[in-house]
């Protein structure tokens, strides 16, 4: 499989930032180079990377009062401090790392080493890039077993045979809460998820974002609204790249972002529906990632979770973590540790907040057993494994159920204008970018208006949230969009430019369209590898090198009469995939089985690990 290109350079537009909040001022120490400092003499970052304690000291001495003002929480409780999350380089030179000793690497997944230490050494490892990835080195000559982590064990089958459809039919009903978190393509899959638990008797609670009330609602599912502003969040990651904020301003709007999220998560598992007043207490959880207090949520109630999502989470070593640079195979597995820890850094201070006021929990400390055996608690990866085969170091409680489509298309009736165009013309190529803002919007539509008339092709541009279209007069080869279902939009078009969210993706396949992808952030990059791993499409554009050549480039290369056969063929492998089905089996396969009155309940010690706060195993 193809891997994420590496990059061992770092840009001269990376700074230092911190890695998910706290109070800072900018530091000019004179030569030219800014750094950020948490006041106080909490952990900051300056041109040597993190340290912790005074401006300019190297040493690790973590300070008893928080860095963040004092808060009220959401509940009249008493007032408390936050703890700060240390920060991570983002260097505007060029330098070298220093090198890492395996024995030392080592030590980062070792409970036994202390707090300092394991910070010091996970600052030497790794390098938050300037497009929100994580760039670390591994000691050469090594295998993953040396830092703890695991075998990396071959699986050819899984533990159990998977539930046939007719045993559905005699699941006791239950009460299910999906915790959804992120833009509409990620509620989206959930919802047809949902509708199928809905076919077999269960009551489904839709939980995400207020802007989706209507979007849940009409298709027939109960909504519950989750804090958190989706609007807010692609505009911060695609500014970002991802979690790491480039800048103090964006440090509390985030913050306060996740702070909603998590704090709404325990009232949509057992508050009564909004709008009717029905009372409601969740028997299980389904939730993604960024809910990132679902498996503490769960922790309290005593009630099963599975995690799904669209982007792997779980360690592999066939490919490296989606937000990771790194050359190595053997650091591939490796990778999503040192994904997980830094963004266990960024919410520990909010989890533990919420773990004991709210959940009435211990706290859990950090990096606490998060790197230590496989996890129990399951999960489901919704994309097609004729796109990305489930790797072979993948156990029984991971499964790959395929891409999970939401029938759109039977009950869309199209604009008439629309349909006139369509007709008269061939068929065109869709580019758009869905809910993700774009910086520039009027020049990236110069750019796709001027690419399209030097190919010779017709274009609908799809305005989406970002602003594009805004043409100077109208066009009759370009036709503006405001909405309309992938489903049945990409059946009409001849190719897809769009930016890799895996629902897009999927849709694009899936109608058999050669497919570009303008990564903006997150994994979004990985699935435009996968396109072009399969020659369905040509690397991926990043979103900051966006221009006329390249763009005309990837429009010639979809236009290739050989790439339309293997994107038929693709779509063909698809067609008989139900990745819904598969969803709601791999669901019911992993709940726990009742157990015999006689027999104690156990649970395992690695079932709410801190990694389980976004879902990696």
């Amino acid at each position: 499989m193809a891997e994420l290109p590496p990059n061992n350079r770092r840009s001269s537009s990376e700074s230092s930032v911190e890695v998910l909040p706290g109070i800072e001022r900018e530091i000019d120490d004179g030569s030219g180079r800014k750094s950020i400092e948490l006041e106080n003499g909490a952990a900051s970052v300056g041109g040597g990377g993190i340290s912790t304690g005074n401006s300019g000291s190297s040493d690790f001495s973590f300070s008893k009062e928080s860095a963040l003002p004092v808060e009220i929480s959401p509940t009249n409780e008493r007032p408390v401090q936050q703890a700060v999350p240390v920060k991570l380089e983002r260097s505007k030179t060029e330098s070298t790392r220093p090198n890492v000793k395996l024995k030392d690497a080592a030590k980062i997944f070792d409970d036994k080493t202390p707090v300092q230490q394991k910070l010091k050494l996970l600052n030497r490892m790794a390098t938050v890039k300037d497009d929100g990835t994580v760039e670390f080195d591994v000691p050469g000559d090594v295998e993953a077993q040396s830092f703890g982590i695991g075998p990396t064990a071959s699986f050819t089958g899984v533990a159990d045979e998977p539930l046939d459809a007719t045993d559905l039919q005699y699941m006791p009903p239950m009460q299910i809460v999906m915790l959804i978190v992120g833009t509409r393509g990620d509620v989206q899959p959930f919802i047809a998820i949902g509708k199928r638990l809905q076919d077999y008797g269960h009551r489904v609670r839709l939980a995400t974002h207020s802007n989706f009330k209507e979007f849940v609602s009409t298709a027939g599912l109960e909504f519950y609204p989750l804090g958190g502003d989706p609007k807010i969040l692609a505009g911060y990651m695609v500014k970002n790249k991802g979690f790491l904020p480039s800048g103090p301003s964006d440090i509390p709007i985030q913050r306060n972002q996740m702070k909603e999220i998590i704090y709404s998560l325990l009232p949509a598992c057992k508050e009564p529906d909004v709008d009717s007043g029905i009372p409601f207490k969740a028997d299980a959880i389904i939730a993604n990632p960024p809910a990132y207090g679902h498996t503490h949520v769960a922790e309290a109630l005593k009630i099963p979770v599975h995690i799904f999502f669209t982007m792997p989470w779980t360690s592999t070593s066939e490919f490296p973590h989606p937000l990771s640079r790194v050359k190595q195979q053997t650091g591939y597995r490796l990778s999503y540790q040192i994904v997980d820890s830094l963004i266990w850094l960024g919410i520990r201070d909010m989890i533990n907040d919420v773990r004991k006021k709210r959940l009435k929990l211990r706290p859990v400390t950090y990096l606490s057993g998060s790197q230590g055996s496989e996890s129990d608690v399951p999960h489901g990866y919704i994309w097609s494994p004729h796109l990305v085969p489930k790797p072979k170091d993948w156990g029984p409680k991971v499964d790959v159920v395929g891409f999970c489509f939401l029938d759109l298309a039977s009950n869309y009736e199209p604009p008439e204008p629309l349909v006139k165009w369509l007709e008269a013309g061939d068929k065109p190529i869709y580019i758009g970018f869905g809910s993700l803002p774009v910086q520039e919007p009027e020049k990236m539509t110069q750019i796709i208006v001027e690419a399209l008339e030097k190919t010779g092709q017709r274009g609908i541009i799809n305005k989406g949230w970002g602003g594009l279209g805004n043409l100077a007069e109208p066009k009759e080869s370009i036709y503006l969009l405001d909405n309309c279902p992938h489903d049945w939009l990409f059946l009409q078009c001849k190719a897809v430019v769009h930016h890799g969210g895996a629902g897009t993706t999927a849709a694009g396949l899936k109608a058999a369209c050669p497919t570009t992808i303008v990564p903006f952030f997150g994994d979004q990059p990985f699935w435009g590898e996968r396109v072009h791993a399969r020659r369905v499409g040509p690397a991926p554009i990043a979103v900051d090198e966006f221009s006329l050549p390249k763009l005309v480039g990837a429009i010639n290369y979809m236009l290739d009469p050989k790439v339309k056969e293997r994107a038929i063929e693709l779509a063909k492998d698809m067609e008989n995939e139900d990745g819904v089905t598969g969803a709601v089996m791999a669901f019911f396969k992993h709940l726990p089985r009742p157990k015999p009155e006689s027999e104690p309940e156990t649970v395992s010690s690695g079932l709410f690990s801190i990694s389980r706060c976004f879902g990696c195993s």
